[in-house]
């Protein structure tokens, strides 16, 4: 999988056409077309742990329903349901291609308009059309109360046009920030699904910046760079603002096929104020415990939280800054006091030596797992260079570059899933 080189987001357009190739000889206006429609089927997607029916048409979920059905948070329910990673895969001889869906966009009271979702179109792993849905549904939300309410909106039609007419393998990879309800893959050309390609699965687990954060479209998030460079086949569990220990998604991980693992920890729970230094220890050693009952000797990452300035050395909440909402920006600030850690509470110092200790201690009997810092994908000198526009999440160009390092230093020479990439 091939990627535009350079760090700024891409405008999608309706559907950027590629002079090399012949005329587009589909017309969705001309009755003569010979459309092929291919119903939605597990076996088209990567990337997904189950496909939900729903009234118009299939969900994508990163979630099973039994984990789905143990939580109680509609901040993870929305996050488990965006499809960073998950994509359409198919080979076919298609010159146009269409699909129907219904997206879920999220929109903040008060706050400047999200940018719309992106679907990156690939042939045969080379990026080459881009486009947004038109339509679907705008989840407001206030961050002040933490409500929300759901406005409802029409399914759209998007299309890649002009694509060669060869037999090729297409890869659509669906925006990782907005929910896709999947209703219709319309072709001018008949669909094959692709069988395993022997390329080894990466099942990698974090948090909002796993997810996606502001990365400018699905294939540039950093676990999708560092897949594409590292030559795996990626299942991202990144679910925004839930990276949290919770029991079921180890037990989700423990329960789904993969060569390689990495579990990104620590920022989410400094976000949330959600647990002392004295549950810590015990429930990272649990989420492992789980994670190795379904893959006792698979290498094994565990990587500890990225710098961010705001809680380094100052416990959670992270509160929500509304001061520059005027001029286009959230920000995010540290709620907590410095003090408080005497009393337990976590800050990214704290978790990091934390989970540098547990991996020490685990790794005597477990030469398969394998520990990270964080600082060495975005550190200090990175900050100094590419500061967190909000505080909190990387921009687009430092998504690339944790990308290009993870690949570096967990697929490299001496890395933790050091290996020939197919």
């Amino acid at each position: 999988m091939n990627d535009r080189r350079d760090d700024t987001p891409h405008t999608p357009t309706a559907d950027p056409a590629d002079p090399a190739d012949p005329a587009d000889p589909a017309d969705p206006a001309d009755p003569a077309t010979d459309w092929t429609t291919t119903p939605i089927t597990a076996g088209l997607l990567r990337g997904a742990l189950e496909l939900e029916r729903t009234e118009q048409g299939w969900l994508p979920h990163r979630l099973p329903a039994r984990a789905r059905a143990q939580n109680t948070d509609g901040q993870l329910a929305m996050a488990e349901a965006q499809p960073s990673g998950v994509r359409l895969v198919f080979r076919t001889r298609a010159g146009v291609v269409e699909l129907d869906t219904l997206r879920t966009k999220n929109a903040y009271k008060g706050a400047p308009p999200r940018p719309d979702g992106v679907y990156d179109l690939l042939v045969d792993g080379a990026l080459t059309r881009q486009a947004s849905a038109p339509g679907g549904n705008v989840l407001m939300i206030d961050m002040t109360t933490g409500s929300a309410e759901t406005l409802p909106g029409p399914v759209g039609t998007v299309r890649f046009s002009g694509l060669p007419g060869r037999d090729k393998v297409v890869e659509i990879w669906l925006p990782h920030n907005e929910i896709t309800e999947l209703i219709a893959l319309r072709t001018d050309a008949p669909v094959e699904s692709v069988p395993d390609t022997g390329r080894r699965t990466w099942l990698h687990h974090g948090s909002s910046i796993s997810h996606g954060s502001n990365a400018a479209s699905p294939t540039t998030t950093w676990p999708a760079l560092a897949s594409s460079l590292g030559g795996v086949d990626l299942t991202n569990l990144g679910f925004s603002g839930s990276a949290l220990l919770d029991p079921f998604t180890a037990r989700a991980m423990r329960d789904t096929p993969a060569d390689l693992i990495s579990v990104k920890i620590g920022i989410n729970l400094v976000n949330a104020d959600l647990m002392r230094l004295r549950a810590f220890g015990p429930a990272v050693h649990g989420f492992l415990d789980t994670i190795r009952e379904g893959h006792p000797t698979t290498p094994l990452l565990v990587v500890s939280p990225v710098l961010c300035p705001i809680h380094e050395d100052t416990p959670g909440p992270s509160v929500p800054d509304f001061s520059g909402v005027g001029e286009g920006q959230l920000r995010f600030r540290a709620g907590g006091d410095p003090g408080e850690r005497a009393a337990g509470k976590l800050t990214l110092g704290v978790i990091r030596d934390e989970l540098a200790r547990i991996v020490k201690q685990r790794a005597v009997d477990d030469p398969n797992l394998h520990h990270l810092d964080g600082r060495e994908l975005y550190g200090d000198e990175d900050y100094a260079e590419l500061p967190l526009p909000d505080d909190l999440h990387p921009d687009a160009a430092t998504h690339r570059r944790m990308g290009e390092r993870f690949a570096a230093l967990a697929f490299g020479a001496g890395g933790a899933f050091a290996g020939e990439p197919v």
